[in-house]
């Protein structure tokens, strides 16, 4: 396999397709839709820059009530007084889109068209949480924590019309550390706001650089298939899937008694050696401790959250004290295989 120049923390050499303008302000619209999103618009809000127009996702059902939810970059931009508009498309807000110096896209959640690349007058920029071309996609922070990356970052692209394919006109880099997938996304957004303030103020000068497609990895969405855990994987593989995915949809793990089926999420958890031949899913007691066996090793349970009483997040000793049913040496929590999923 060919091999390219690693690009962190630098700026672009390939010329622009067009030159950018020479103001220091720009018109700016956003598109963009989570949290991370919300801070990136605070930033350009806050900025010397005009945010004339945001476009997030509609309002989704959330919550037990299923109540019809913005989301938080819409959130942000009612706020901050922005027009906000939800389109299924943004091909039907070209006009729109061609009164635009540039727009800024930050997990927005929808493809853009070729067309709608080249409506503003200096295209689109993506604020994108990695260090591309590695985990090119819509779940980058959680994938490059399952996979056991130790750095991870954000880009700056000029986007194009593939997925996270353009090139990119600076990266800035983050340890991630024992931090969990949620505080990382939080720690890349306020990262990206800056880079991308830095890059936009640079543009009458900086060029991007090609993406080298030999190093690129993919980022998939997340499915709720993601978050079940499977104990006869390595404790390490599983200490990272409940890393990756706190806060976003904890990872879990269920089992079964008279009341039916209990749901077990694992929000925080360590490592540890095997000190048994129980099977894989087996509770175990050591001390004031309790750890689950896996394929290899074993989890060590520090905080979780059954479906049963409030619901509440527990450290596993008050969860072993209010539940003894659950927390009982040598009880199983269930192996799942790829059909058990379809009905979890």
């Amino acid at each position: 396999m060919p091999s390219c120049p690693r690009q962190a923390d630098t700026f672009g050499t390939r010329p622009l397709a067009q030159p950018a303008p020479t103001a220091n302000a720009w018109r700016l619209g956003f598109a963009g839709s989570p949290d991370f999103a919300a801070t990136v618009l605070q930033a350009l809000a806050t900025s010397t820059h005009e945010v004339a127009i945001a476009f997030t996702q509609p309002d989704r059902r959330a919550g037990r009530g299923r109540k019809l939810t913005p989301c938080p970059a819409r959130r942000q931009a009612e706020a901050l007084g922005i027009e906000v508009r939800t389109p299924s498309s943004l091909d039907a807000e070209l006009d729109t889109l061609a009164e635009l110096d540039c727009l800024v896209v930050a997990a927005y959640g929808l493809l853009l068209s070729p067309t709608v690349l080249a409506a503003p007058k200096h295209g689109c920029i993506n604020v994108h949480a990695s260090l591309l071309p590695r985990w090119r996609g819509a779940a980058p922070v959680e994938r490059a924590i399952m996979a056991g990356e130790t750095v991870t970052g954000v880009s700056i692209m000029q986007m194009d019309a593939g997925l996270d394919t353009g090139p990119v006109y600076t990266r800035r880099s983050l340890d991630i550390n024992d931090a969990g997938g949620e505080e990382v996304t939080a720690a890349l957004a306020e990262l990206g706001a800056e880079a991308l303030l830095d890059t936009i103020a640079a543009l009458p000068k900086l060029t991007p650089e090609p993406q080298c497609d030999a190093e690129a990895t993919l980022a998939p969405k997340l499915t709720p298939a993601d978050a079940i855990i499977d104990w006869r994987r390595d404790a390490g593989c599983i200490a990272r899937q409940v890393q990756a995915l706190t806060g976003r949809m904890p990872a879990f793990a269920t089992q079964s008694d008279a009341r039916g089926r209990i749901r077990m999420r694992v929000l925080s958890a360590r490592t540890h050696a095997s000190t048994g031949g129980a099977a894989p899913g087996t509770l175990v007691q050591q001390g004031d401790s309790w750890r689950i066996t896996c394929g290899r090793g074993e989890l060590e349970l520090t905080t979780v959250q059954l479906n049963r009483g409030k619901g509440r997040p527990l450290s596993v000793a008050d969860a072993a004290r209010g539940y003894p049913s659950i927390f009982t040496p040598d009880a199983t929590f269930d192996v799942v295989n790829d059909a058990d999923q379809q009905s979890l």
